[in-house]
């Protein structure tokens, strides 16, 4: 069975800040970082070339299959940022809790298992952050230990 392709890397989140493209991007990804940071209370590590996570946690499916996943992040990709908000899938009540708020938040567009945003200007961050806190929140209950990493 093949691993996971993206892996936690060496490479420090402020070498790849740097190199985001737009600036208007490299810019957003410093906000979205120290709102991340602000919520999870954990310090950012790279997942794969261009995923920045918060936390980790390893899974298990009734397969077989298994491995470790940041448990939230973002990637600041050219046209959209890609937030990854994992808690959304640990259950129904947290999952429609987090699809009102995002009714509230503003422009975006979901993904399977992304929320995508174009611009920070789009968007409420209050609201995102209060999103980010409801999807930690339900990852700890579902994944209480902070993952193997």
């Amino acid at each position: 069975m093949a691993g996971n392709k993206t892996t936690p890397t060496e490479v420090s989140v402020e070498r790849f800040f740097a190199e985001v493209e737009p600036e208007s991007k490299r810019e957003e990804a410093k906000v979205l970082d120290a709102l991340f940071r602000k919520v999870t209370g954990k310090e950012p590590q790279m997942w794969g070339p261009s995923i920045v996570g918060y936390g980790s946690y390893h899974y298990k499916y009734e397969s077989g299959r298994e491995g470790d996943a940041t448990r939230s992040g973002f990637s600041p990709r050219k046209a959209k940022h890609s937030l990854y908000l994992m808690g959304r899938y640990c259950d129904e009540t947290t999952g429609n809790k987090v699809d009102a708020l995002l009714e509230k938040m503003g422009k975006h567009k979901t993904g399977a298992s992304c929320v995508y945003v174009n611009k920070l200007a789009d968007i409420d961050l209050d609201v995102l952050e209060e999103i980010i806190g409801i999807c930690w929140d339900a990852m700890k209950r579902k994944y209480p230990e902070d993952g193997r990493i």
